[in-house]
């Protein structure tokens, strides 16, 4: 009896079902080349389940401006005694591993990774999906696409706005909203519209 195409296949495994890093960064300012990074916010996920939190403020080295210490609520008080990205970096690189990095703007992000990684004499790379992009993607006729947009589009909620681990968890539950509530196929489409996001792998 011949099988009547798709009838019985199995369903379409999302993109998102590998390992993830989710990121966010607050940093000095926003030249990764001269500005540092103050504090770091991880949120790892692996078959759409959050596996692990993770979070450290970290001494930039330079002052923070007050437009900074505003804006993120962490001043150069909090950051005199937070280690250094050299002290944090081997773990850091431990929890990225073998994960697609997922930020909001990634290239900001990624960027500023990799300028730190390199002051420690460090190569850094990895494959990356931007949640920019990807609401850009799948919403194309909603004008704006910053996180403060995306949180109220979705209904998204954060209580810790501005601070690494607070923005990353809003990224885990935007992802989720989009497994709930977007097509599979037009959820891989979008992600792999992004070069190298889909090329994370899905063992760990």
């Amino acid at each position: 009896m011949l099988k009547q195409p798709g009838l019985f296949d199995p369903p379409e495994p999302s993109l998102l079902d590998r390992p993830l890093a989710l990121l966010d960064l607050e940093t000095t300012g926003t030249g990764p080349t001269r500005d540092r990074i103050i504090e770091i916010g991880l949120v790892l996920c692996n078959q759409g389940r959050q596996e692990q939190q993770w979070s450290s403020l970290v001494n930039p080295q330079t002052p923070v401006s007050d437009f900074i210490a505003d804006y993120t609520g962490i001043s150069n008080t909090m950051l005199e005694t937070a280690p250094l990205f050299a002290d944090i970096a081997p773990k850091l690189a431990r929890l990225l591993e073998g994960r697609l990095l997922v930020a909001h703007n990634a290239r900001f992000d990624y960027s500023f990774l990799q300028q730190e990684f390199d002051r420690c004499g460090q190569r850094f790379q990895a494959p990356v999906l931007c949640t920019v992009r990807l609401s850009r993607k799948l919403f194309p006729k909603e004008r704006r696409h910053s996180l403060d947009a995306v949180i109220a589009r979705h209904d998204l909620n954060c209580p810790a706005r501005h601070r690494a681990l607070g923005d990353a968890l809003v990224l885990a539950e935007f992802l989720a909203h989009l497994r709930r509530n977007v097509n599979v196929t037009d959820l891989n489409r979008a992600i792999e519209a992004q070069p190298g996001a889909d090329s994370a792998p899905f063992a760990r």
